[in-house]
């Protein structure tokens, strides 16, 4: 079985931070997104996973990728973005007559690809879909179900008619492929998946539902990556490898051999990236720090800080930030209260 991940896309409602960087780089709990995404197809047995990638995002996504061991990887180039349904038929030939899953790759699942691929290899239906209860369908793609198959499926709709949401995981048969070969675009100019997988109900093929257990989370906001990175940090275990000195360490922390810790208090959990330097620093729960960084005189929690960061000489502490590449938080003279952050890639804030 192979798995398509599509990538092709900016990713816009991240802005700023996707101002300089596609969605699927940006990194929560230590890693960029689409890394988590191939590690959880790889943990359901899938080791050929091709990325649909635009000329704006196959540089990034194929730096993202670099050294990702145990998959075949090919990227695979979508020259237009029109739709979810589209970037799935531009990986027609690769895929061949294969089985083959969808991933979106800004999807996160507590566990994982697994139950769903194991599901659709044993009950081998044309298509098997994963579904979350949600409270607003009409910005998903929804389902309407007769026991366990999909009878009906659309694309936001005004009047949905379950609470059932398509949660961005799919298995299908090559014979999706003939769905979308030739289909007409929706009101919105795109070719959605879920079209394609009407068309497939309608020809009578069989098409499941499947519940997702466990949490899920769709990182298609900043706040999203925010929670995603609470989330798997909640699995996160202890490894601490570097100096630390004069340092006070609770929870569940990892800290490299690279990178070094001194006269600062970490309360996890909390994972440290290669060669950070963290000085008389507070490190508060669920906060994630890139490579390279350095937090000097400063308070942090509940925040995800991206490689090659500077954060000192704060007087007040940094909560529920996203701290983009490069960028500078540095302090001034007065003392607010805390401050809620979102700084893109190379931005440099002074608190003044």
């Amino acid at each position: 079985m192979k798995a398509i991940i599509p990538a092709a896309g900016l990713g816009t409602r991240l802005r700023p931070l996707t101002f300089t960087r596609p969605k699927p780089v940006l990194r929560v709990a230590g890693q960029p997104i689409i890394r988590h995404a191939i590690r959880t197809l790889q943990d359901a047995g899938i080791s050929e996973i091709g990325i649909v990638v635009s000329q704006l995002t196959r540089e990034e996504i194929a730096h993202a990728i670099r050294n990702v061991t145990g998959a075949q990887i090919t990227l695979i180039d979508q020259n237009e973005q029109l739709g979810l349904g589209h970037a799935v038929l531009t990986a027609r030939e690769w895929v061949g007559q294969d089985d083959f899953c969808v991933y979106l790759g800004d999807n996160l699942f507590e566990y994982g690809a697994r139950p769903f691929v194991e599901r659709f290899q044993e009950a081998r239906p044309d298509a098997l879909i994963a579904l979350v209860q949600v409270e607003d369908p009409t910005a998903f793609g929804v389902a309407q179900m007769d026991g366990e198959r999909i009878v009906r499926l659309v694309e936001k709709p005004k009047n949905p008619p379950s609470n059932l949401a398509v949660a961005g995981l799919y298995c299908f048969t090559a014979r999706l492929f003939e769905m979308l070969d030739g289909m007409p675009p929706s009101a919105r100019g795109e070719y959605e998946i879920t079209d394609g997988i009407q068309r497939l109900i309608e020809a009578g093929a069989t098409v499941m539902g499947q519940p997702v257990v466990g949490w899920w989370k769709d990182t298609g906001r900043p706040t999203d990556l925010l929670e995603a990175n609470h989330l798997l940090l909640e699995k996160l275990e202890s490894d601490i490898q570097g100096e630390v000195v004069e340092t006070r360490v609770s929870g569940r922390v990892v800290i490299p051999e690279s990178s070094r810790v001194v006269r600062s208090k970490i309360v996890g959990p909390v994972i440290i990236g290669e060669n950070v330097v963290i000085e008389d620093a507070y490190i508060g729960p669920f906060t994630s720090i890139g490579r390279n960084s350095i937090i000097r005189h400063a308070e942090v929690e509940h925040s995800v800080i991206d490689a090659d960061a500077v954060i000192e000489n704060l007087n007040t502490r940094l909560q529920d930030c996203l701290i983009g590449v490069r960028a500078q938080v540095r302090g001034g003279r007065t003392v607010p209260r805390t401050h809620k952050l979102t700084v893109s890639d190379a931005s440099i804030v002074e608190l003044a």
